[in-house]
């Protein structure tokens, strides 16, 4: 991919817009996380209830993502600045300073209002794809979902800023960024050309009945889910299982959860080169095996210090933990990349409802996953058997994949990729990129699997052996 074409081929303010927009909405949605173990502090909680409570805004999140994907246009952005003053307020002065039970319900309401920040990106992203080609969908939706970084941000600064001046003081701190980027938001986000077809509930349906949807959100329950799940979790998980500080807990967890925010780009761009259903098995693979050695991971010694282990104190086993967590976290975040990828090529025109369903699905797996990890540890005192679930989890999604892949790559996947390409210049040449005549209906939904010209009969294009499948 050559960088000035690819800044020619769409509109770059509109991109850095929808990554800013991903990036800050993403911090509010996981701020939870980190903030866990000073908000619960003296709540007296068992583990599985404290993993429940960072659980609620994603999936709050995950259910007002799906109802964002009916949004056709980007009127979203103000709720971000909303849900800071708002979740910042109201819950830390009213429920805080009464019963440990009412406390916890304070935590829950003020996990639901946080869950709006999670529900943006079903704008940000429909809204930068739709300015650029097919054979840029990877790279664009990589660099616009990268926002997810925001997550690095949170679980690096806010247990400091907790640590000296408490922890509601992160969400006046979060506001500052959040204004700034609203401004630049509403000064350089543009929506693409084209019409916007009013969109019903009843669409929602037709999609799910799309065996290919529900595959799609299949493996973003995966690779989402897995990756928003950790980020959450895992500040809590370092505490627990390795006797760690709060604040190197989040120093780690910002180390981990940095690979997997900024190779999705990359995960993106591999699959642009090589193909996304490649790719993606590729990335299945590496969770499964990272994941199921996790899983018989003994728990590391206890601190001497009440506080835990400070960062440059910790054994041995927790920095190996670290490296095995991100190597995992890694692979899930350019496995999102890869899902990415192969969503416009196949729901080009339906990629607002995709991004909402498909996000949803993501959002419900951040919630199940963590919650599932946690529970064994009641009745056998570790985390290895939810740990076991989740790599064979990610074996179930590859296996999936291997199912579908003949059938995607000799269908809508044989105009994609290199053969993609070669269409996409030869209607740039003629002056016809964007014809909707170029494009045929598959499932009712676009898939271009066939070209027309403007006279003449239709020229059917064709896939080589699956091995060698651009998809």
């Amino acid at each position: 991919m050559k960088f000035a074409e690819f800044k020619k081929a769409g509109h770059w303010p509109t991109l850095l817009a929808a990554f800013l927009y991903f990036d800050i909405s993403f911090m509010a949605w996981v701020a939870l996380g980190p903030l866990i173990v000073y908000i619960v502090r003296d709540m007296n909680l068992a583990v599985d209830e404290k993993f429940t409570l960072v659980a609620i805004p994603v999936l709050a999140g995950a259910l007002l993502a799906g109802a964002d994907g009916l949004a056709r246009r980007s009127v979203s952005a103000p709720s971000g600045p909303e849900l800071s003053r708002n979740s910042s307020s109201s819950p830390r002065r009213r429920g805080f300073a009464t019963s440990a039970s009412r406390r916890k319900l304070s935590v829950e309401i003020f996990g639901l209002a946080l869950g709006i920040g999670g529900a943006s990106f079903a704008v940000a992203l429909p809204q930068a794809s739709r300015w650029y080609p097919p054979q840029y969908q990877g790279v664009v939706m990589g660099i616009a979902g990268a926002g997810n970084m925001g997550v690095v941000l949170d679980t690096m600064f806010a247990p400091t800023i907790a640590e000296h001046w408490g922890w509601q003081a992160v969400f006046g701190v979060l506001l500052v960024p959040m204004l700034l980027i609203l401004a630049y938001y509403a000064y350089a986000a543009k929506d693409a050309p084209g019409e916007r077809k009013p969109v019903s509930l009843k669409a929602y349906g037709t999609l799910l009945r799309d065996p290919d949807s529900r595959w799609f959100m299949f493996f973003y329950f995966i690779t989402f889910g897995g990756f928003v799940g950790l980020a959450n979790a895992l500040p809590l998980y370092f505490t627990v299982q390795y006797h760690v500080s709060g604040v190197a807990a989040g120093l780690l967890v910002s180390l981990i959860v940095a690979f997997g925010s900024g190779f999705r780009p990359v995960g993106g761009l591999l699959a642009d080169r090589i193909g996304g259903i490649r790719s993606l098995s590729m990335f299945f693979g590496v969770v499964v095996a990272a994941y199921l050695v996790i899983a018989f991971m003994p728990e590391g010694p206890a601190a001497p210090a009440p506080a835990g282990w400070a960062l440059t104190e910790m054994p041995r086993i927790a920095w190996m933990s670290v490296l095995l967590f991100s190597i995992g976290v890694l692979a899930l975040g350019m496995g999102n990349g890869a899902v990415f990828q192969l969503i416009p090529l196949r729901f080009r025109h339906e990629i607002g409802l995709m991004t909402g369903m498909v996000g949803c699905a993501g959002g419900i797996g951040g919630f199940f996953l963590p919650r599932r990890s946690a529970s064994p540890r009641r009745m056998t005192g570790g985390f290895g058997a939810g740990f076991v679930f989740f790599g064979l989890l990610a074996l179930l999604g590859f296996l999936g994949l291997a199912m579908v892949k003949v059938r995607w790559r000799t269908t809508w996947g044989a105009a994609s990729g290199s053969a993609g390409l070669t269409i996409a210049r030869s209607l740039n040449s003629a002056g016809l990129a964007g014809d909707d005549r170029f494009a045929t209906k598959s499932s009712g939904f676009a898939s271009v699997s066939s070209a027309r010209p403007a006279s003449g009969p239709p020229m059917r294009i064709t896939s080589g052996p699956a091995s060698a499948g651009p998809v």
